[in-house]
């Protein structure tokens, strides 16, 4: 508990490195003990930190992982939490994959294609074609809209 505690405490205060060791080692000592409901519970907070960091694909599994034991455990008020938490990522994204936001955070950057594709360890085809998904989603014409679009809205 004063793991958990703890971490939830570090979180709020914006400490989130801090706050995510201390998480997961309250997550590893409540599936140790069977206690699911607080697993879940420090999962929420644990996919909460990973986003703050900007790691979207690991909040998006530990978020599912929460709801899927909160469904199974009748835990209706925290599953509604959990799928508003979701939902808002996904309205937040206008749209986009993780893969897409991680192309555009570094479009953003001033990266070029083919420096994005040596970064994600990807073919610098598929990158252009991360690019062109990413254009048509946000609704504009190239690099510069792009990246004026995503300041505005923080993504």
């Amino acid at each position: 508990m004063g793991a958990h505690a703890r971490g939830a405490v570090d979180l709020a205060a914006g400490d989130t490195w801090t706050a995510l060791v201390a998480l997961r080692h309250a997550g590893r000592l409540w599936q140790q003990f069977e206690i699911p409901y607080e697993t879940a519970r420090v999962r929420v907070l644990i996919g909460l930190a990973c986003r703050t960091l900007g790691d979207e694909d690991t909040a998006a599994l530990e978020l599912e992982a929460a709801r899927g034991i909160f469904e199974e455990l009748g835990a209706a008020p925290d599953l509604a939490r959990v799928h508003s938490l979701t939902r808002r990522a996904a309205s937040d994204a206008h749209g986009l994959t993780s893969r897409e936001l991680q192309v555009l955070r570094l479009v953003t950057a001033g990266e070029t294609n083919k420096a994005i594709a040596a970064k994600l360890v990807l073919s610098e085809r598929t990158v252009d074609r991360h690019v062109s998904n990413i254009f048509t989603k946000l609704d504009v014409h190239n690099r510069l809209e792009a990246v004026a679009l995503a300041n505005r809205h923080g993504l």
